[in-house]
């Protein structure tokens, strides 16, 4: 929503006394904003500095240190709530705008009204449960530090809070009183109906999911009303009006999806992604791409298929691998006239063409909770990916195969080779951190911070280039991006726990079991039940749920079962970066600061050409078994 600018008025004249509130409110916002924002940044710090002090420690000097990983998932709640808060100050959570851009100016304030309404009755919801979560955790002390958990679990009434009054802050500097008083009157009238209708709703089981997963999400997603909180509406709703659970276990769900702490990778991989391009480390990496491929039409896309493919699998986390390799590609590659929208969806679809590449923390969870051995999976990871990025990589030429290149001037040989020994440094550092992992030197969350100690030097000592005054915006750019990110994850585990609950997975198994037409039929089933799945649930929660119901009955139907983990990852990775339900292709948007209407159209394309390479890998299972 616009404001009013009073950075020109005239001095000595005196504002009108709305433009005096607009002046208190935003000086209020702007300390409040500050207030908030340090913080965050310095737990982006702390998190890098007690990571790497834990890697030296155990590997280096050979004391593990017992409290680094509590200390550090402390401080990462911490981290996600206030760059929730941070994200929603600067109004930068993920949202669809399609339909909200494309109305009148006077419905389009209206519609941003109801948004932020929307956001803030699920704050004020939400509020009270996270005060009886926190209190109730009081009573539970931290095995390592030998603390409260209050002083982790606090994070999310403080976070929740902070948004609550960001939002108060934000409608109380619109102009227009009547149409806030018109956007709450809607929401609430809307909230009132469901109320009302609970009673009714009860009785229809497993029909709310599809009222409250598909038609408030869907509804409240093309109204513009920011993603996570999408999520959460939904799952509140349906968890008070249908089931008789504590709304104090979707804050407990929640807090699991956010405090995991494999995502603590994905700030850090996201703070490296910005290190890597303020040292020169990404000019240099992209000079040496551009020099072997951009004379090629669409050379630089097959570049960031390729990017995806090494770095895939080391952070454990698909937004932490897309914010490693986005930041680095996407200045050039706009540069050259790619379109933003095409960009992301290409992204996303990496996202998902890479899901099977070991180390792979999904792979791992398979063989965990099936029995499958682990080393198998790894190794029939390798070449669905390789298929799927064929498939991808065809479709690329297709589109580019007219791409106008007469201002491109093909390199020399002396060009290419001086361009790879400026860039061996920035090259070097998928190795280092691949290494690291393989090794056993730092685990896939820590292995980020190994990443930024080595750019930080090579920024400091080989490239000398290194702006110490971009360094606190970069911080709070990192703790509001990963904000936004992890709060749509939150809400998401709680969908994924809600669910569970209500015994969907137990009947979708027992639907399969009974299915004509013996493998083949299994397998387009699952393909089509992963895909769904995949679009509301992360690959950890979906496997866990139904990795033990589903392996069994492939295996009963003849169907191999690194085979089929194969194509239950890719079927998966397909819906999460679907739109409008994918969660993983909001994390590729906000990555790539793109809105994600821009990449709806292209991303239709790319994931035709996933599903066409899904179809391959199902049909052909040498794939994934012919090495094993």
């Amino acid at each position: 929503m616009a404001h009013a600018d009073l950075s020109h008025a005239p001095v000595g004249v005196e504002l009108p006394a709305f433009n005096r509130r607009q002046t208190i409110i935003a000086s209020i916002e702007q300390w409040l904003g500050a207030l908030v924002e340090l913080p965050a940044a310095l737990l982006v710090v702390a998190e890098v500095v007690i990571l790497f002090i834990g890697v030296v420690a155990r590997y280096g000097l050979h004391q593990p240190l017992i409290w680094s990983d509590e200390l550090a998932s402390i401080l990462f709640l911490w981290l996600a709530m206030l760059g929730s808060a941070v994200a929603f100050r600067r109004a930068e959570h993920m949202r669809m705008t399609a339909v909200v851009a494309a109305q009148p100016p006077a419905r389009r304030a209206f519609l941003d009204s109801v948004a932020t309404i929307a956001a803030l009755l699920f704050i004020v919801m939400i509020a009270w449960p996270a005060s009886e979560y926190a209190y109730e955790e009081s009573y539970i002390t931290t095995p390592a530090l030998q603390i409260a958990n209050i002083w982790r679990a606090a994070a999310l009434p403080v976070g929740i809070g902070l948004m609550g009054v960001f939002a108060l802050l934000r409608l109380a500097k619109a102009a227009d009183f009547r149409l806030i008083g018109g956007a709450l009157l809607t929401v609430l009238g809307i909230a009132a109906i469901f109320w009302a209708i609970g009673p009714l709703l009860r009785p229809l089981g497993n029909l709310n999911l599809i009222i409250f997963f598909i038609g408030v999400v869907g509804f409240c997603v093309f109204a513009g009303v920011p993603i996570a909180f999408a999520f959460g509406l939904a799952i509140y709703g349906y968890l008070a009006l249908t089931t008789n659970t504590p709304l104090m276990v979707l804050v407990g769900r929640m807090d699991e999806g956010m405090s995991h702490l494999i995502l603590l990778s994905v700030p850090l991989f996201v703070f490296l992604g910005l290190l890597i391009e303020m040292t020169g480390m990404a000019r240099a990496m992209v000079a040496f791409l551009a020099s072997l491929l951009g004379h090629v039409r669409g050379g630089l896309h097959y570049v960031l298929v390729g990017a995806m493919y090494l770095v895939s699998g080391i952070s454990g986390s698909k937004a932490a691998d897309m914010a490693a390799v986005a930041p680095v590609l996407f200045p050039e590659m706009k540069q050259r006239g790619a379109k933003p929208g095409d960009l992301v969806a290409l992204l996303a679809a990496t996202g998902a063409q890479t899901e099977t590449i070991p180390p792979s923390l999904v792979l791992i969870t398979i063989g965990s909770v099936t029995g499958v051995s682990i080393a198998a999976l790894f190794t029939g990871g390798l070449l669905p990916g390789v298929v799927l990025a064929l498939t991808l990589s065809a479709l690329v030429w297709w589109r580019y195969r007219t791409e106008d290149l007469s201002a491109v001037k093909r390199a020399t040989r002396r060009q290419i080779g001086r361009a790879f020994i400026i860039a061996l440094p920035a090259l070097a550092l998928p190795f280092v951190i691949r290494a690291a992992v393989v090794e056993g030197i730092a685990t896939a969350t820590e292995v980020s911070t190994i990443g930024i100690v080595y750019a930080v030097l090579a920024g400091l000592v080989i490239y000398r280039q290194f702006n110490w005054r971009r360094l606190m915006p970069m911080l709070i750019d990192t703790a509001c991006l990963s904000g936004a990110i992890l709060l749509i994850i939150g809400t998401a585990t709680g969908m994924a726990w809600g669910l569970t609950q209500s015994g969907f997975s137990r009947s979708l198994a027992a639907a399969m079991t009974g299915l004509p037409g013996g493998a083949a039929t299994f397998i387009a089933v699952s393909i089509v039940a992963f895909i769904v799945l995949g679009s509301v649930l992360e690959g950890i929660p979906a496997i866990v749920l139904f990795g033990p119901l589903l392996f069994p009955i492939a295996r009963l139907v003849g169907v191999h079962e690194v085979h089929y983990a194969m194509i239950v990852i890719l079927a998966m990775g397909i819906g999460l970066f679907a739109p409008p339900f994918g969660v993983g292709y909001y994390a590729a948007c906000a990555i790539g600061r793109v809105d994600p209407a821009e990449g709806i159209r292209p991303i239709l394309g790319y994931l035709l050409a996933l599903l066409v390479g899904l179809i391959i890998v199902a049909v052909f299972p040498w794939i994934s078994i012919g090495f094993l």
